[in-house]
């Protein structure tokens, strides 16, 4: 089978690896910046940004391709799915009306309001900033600022963490567009992403993301620093109960989109609050996470592209899908000063990464050699029986690199997994 895969970062070389270990698969790749990993594996590359919905499709076509997988958010956004299906292209990928569960914050809200869907917070929606900055200083507790449309994971301000109230007010007009002010939620962060095909949905291993820039859950947020999942498919503090009940939410979503005329097919990311009345939803994102791909689709024991197939048709089989029973760390690798000042273009090498799995990112490929570029750089994966061995794998390779990149030593670790129990037993 021929396969578009649309994206250049960890995600997408994630994806791509992933489609060839069928031996029938062969690659067709288009992302805006040339991605060494998945340049190696594609037939044929198109360097043009994902957004350019006309030439990606016209590259599609003329390549033959028999099914497309959409990486990134901008462009589902874009309508990338709509013209590739009239083009007559399958896709796993949801149309541009069922995106909106990412990229409209206040739809996905009312989306969920409008259906009772349980573990949605209380929220207003602003389209004036006045107004916002007024329901914030009416409102001493703490709450959460999130821009309505995408921002890449880091446009959220929690207000008495990030900002005070007069910080807030000023950010929401700084921010100029419409906001979704939320209640704050306390507890613990875990992702649940699902393929569905419109009505079934087939759950992957429970991940957790670390966005914060620095080790110990400190500094600006990113895109994403890495993340680590367990060899039982759960979190520690993640109870069966807990697991169910977002997987509860999601089947709920899924419905309420297609009772709405907006089926949902492709991969349906769920951030979720483990609060101590269970889990509520921090956002819906319409696509695998990043780096969270990199951690389950390591895993993944079954054919990806005949699940992106089955989720495209409509004729997904849940009992179908399989993942290895083991742990992942996942260890980003950024450009020092990054998020906010990322330095310029230099030199890296990667020293002996053993078992790790390598995903290229944010990196070019001239003179011999790897450089970075602006955003995260690589990551590294790293399998084992237990999380302290497969985050062993991942420091190995990631304290391997030479040059100006950066990253957080305590994913995965053993202390760092504790505090984050520890708080979940005192909040229950």
């Amino acid at each position: 089978m021929k396969c578009l895969v649309v994206g250049g970062g960890g995600r997408e070389h994630a994806i791509a690896a992933s489609l060839i270990r069928n031996d029938e698969a062969e690659l067709a790749a288009v992302m805006a910046t040339r991605n060494p990993g998945i340049a190696r594996l594609a037939a044929s590359v198109l360097v043009t940004p994902e957004t350019d919905v006309p030439r990606v499709v016209r590259f599609a076509v003329e390549s033959g391709v028999e099914l497309a997988l959409v990486g990134p958010e901008a462009p589902l956004e874009a309508g990338l799915s709509d013209a590739l299906a009239v083009a007559g292209i399958p896709v796993f990928g949801p149309t541009r009306a069922a995106a909106r569960i990412e990229t409209d914050k206040a739809w996905a809200r009312d989306l969920m309001t409008r259906h009772a869907v349980p573990g949605c917070p209380a929220y207003a929606r602003f389209d004036d900033p006045g107004e916002a900055a007024r329901y914030i200083r009416d409102h001493p507790g703490d709450l959460a600022i999130k821009p309505v449309g995408l921002t890449g994971g880091k446009g959220v301000r929690i207000v008495g963490e990030h900002l005070d109230h007069e910080g807030a007010c000023a950010y929401v007009h700084e921010i100029g567009e419409p906001v979704v002010v939320e209640e704050r939620l306390e507890g613990e962060e875990f992702t649940l992403q699902c393929f569905v095909d419109g009505t079934r949905l087939a759950p992957m291993p429970l991940v957790q993301d670390h966005k914060r820039a620095f080790d110990g859950d400190r500094g600006p947020n990113t895109g994403g620093m890495g993340a680590y999942s367990m060899p039982d498919h759960g979190l520690p503090f993640v109870t069966g109960a807990d697991r169910a009940a977002a997987l509860a939410i999601m089947a709920a979503v899924v419905r309420a989109m297609a009772a709405e005329g907006a089926p949902f097919h492709g991969v349906l990311y769920g951030q979720f609050m483990n609060t101590p009345d269970g889990p509520m939803v921090i956002e819906f994102n319409a696509r695998f996470g990043d780096p969270e791909a990199m951690n389950v689709l390591t895993l993944l024991e079954s054919d990806l592209a005949e699940i992106a197939w089955r989720c495209a048709d409509g004729s997904l089989d849940p009992s179908a899908v399989s993942f290895e029973p083991a742990a992942t760390v996942c260890k980003y690798l950024v450009p020092e000063g990054y998020p906010e000042a990322p330095g310029p273009s230099a030199p890296i090498t990667l020293g002996d990464y053993g078992p790790a799995r390598l995903y290229y990112s944010n990196v070019e490929e001239h003179d011999g050699g790897l450089w970075t570029l602006r955003s995260r750089t690589l990551a590294f994966v790293g399998t084992g029986p237990t999380l302290a061995e497969a985050e062993r794998v991942a420091e190995r390779a990631a304290s391997g690199v030479v040059g100006p990149v950066r990253y957080r030593r305590d994913i995965g670790t053993t202390a760092l997994l504790e505090q984050r129990c520890a708080h979940m037993r005192a909040i229950r």
